[in-house]
């Protein structure tokens, strides 16, 4: 007999209750309602070299008839390393369909960063992490950053190797900034149809001094291919953990396509918590709609 919604969502509970007994501060709850949850993994405990944020958003029909949805979210992982790893993981739940399987796929994803740490493979270059730590009020702490720009760009660069001076740059909207408690949120969007244009849009933006010195410019991209009737989309942190992924979640949500969103945020020194996310959201919505 089928599993009825109740007991998947009493299932869910029950595997939420015993990861975040399992993870404790590892274990990190995103929103409660959309069921969105991240965890940190790291290949050991004491001086971790590895590290990777796991992201799962629990669909209704997850663990007996839909898998979670999930994004690996680290400054290292890849190209190659990205396929492999989620392959790995599909291959978990294909063995274990109809069972919990987030436990079995936070530890194979440690097993591989142990791995990693274990082989001769260089050390992750890790220019910019989150200032924002949810615990504790920490107001008075800053850090400097590197810009990771440079990373992103390189990783479109590697996936539309090719000319692409002959691609047109399209119009770039800015939205209305919002600020709170010091920090400032600022989106701004544009429609595009190809890989190159996000690239053309990024760099542009870059160009200018004030977005390019932001704490953070999370970005997110929905492509719609009419020949293969499916979606090319992807999103970057920058840094700001797990925004990225809530921003392309908001346009699955609100069904966009074709359009490239970023929100700039210059960091004020006072930690917002969870309110962050609001205004990141609320800046892309914002944008989107008008």
């Amino acid at each position: 007999m089928a599993a009825s919604d109740t007991e998947r969502a009493q299932q869910q509970i029950d595997e939420i209750e015993a990861l975040s007994s399992i993870y404790g501060d590892d274990w990190c709850v995103v929103d409660e309602d959309e069921k969105i949850y991240c965890i940190k993994i790291s290949d050991c405990l004491d001086q971790p070299k590895w590290t990777l944020c796991l992201q799962v958003i629990l669909p209704p029909g997850y663990p007996t008839a839909e898998p979670p949805i999930y994004q690996l979210n680290a400054p290292w992982l890849r190209g190659q390393d990205y396929m492999e790893l989620a392959n790995s993981l599909e291959e978990i739940y294909v063995q274990n369909l109809g069972e919990s399987i987030l436990y079995l796929w936070v530890e194979k994803i440690r097993e591989v960063l142990v791995e990693k740490a274990q082989s001769s493979d260089p050390e992750p270059d890790i220019k910019k992490t989150t200032e924002e730590v949810d615990e504790g009020d920490g107001d008075d702490f800053l850090l400097d950053y590197q810009p990771a720009q440079e990373d992103q760009i390189k990783m479109l660069n590697y996936m539309t190797s090719g000319s692409q001076e002959d691609e047109e740059l399209p119009p770039i909207h800015h939205g209305n900034p919002i600020t709170d408690r010091r920090s400032t949120f600022q989106a701004h969007l544009a429609p595009v149809v190809t890989i190159r244009q996000v690239k053309r849009v990024l760099e542009k933006l870059y160009e200018n001094k004030k977005i390019a010195s932001a704490t953070h410019n999370i970005y997110a991209y929905r492509i719609y291919c009419e020949d293969k009737q499916t979606f090319l989309q992807d999103c970057e942190d920058d840094g700001e953990t797990a925004a990225g992924g809530r921003l392309l979640h908001l346009m699955q949500i609100l069904n966009v396509h074709n359009v490239l969103v970023v929100v700039s945020r210059w960091y004020g020194g006072i930690l917002l918590g969870p309110d962050r996310f609001k205004h990141i959201n609320n800046c892309a919505r914002n944008i989107l709609v008008e």
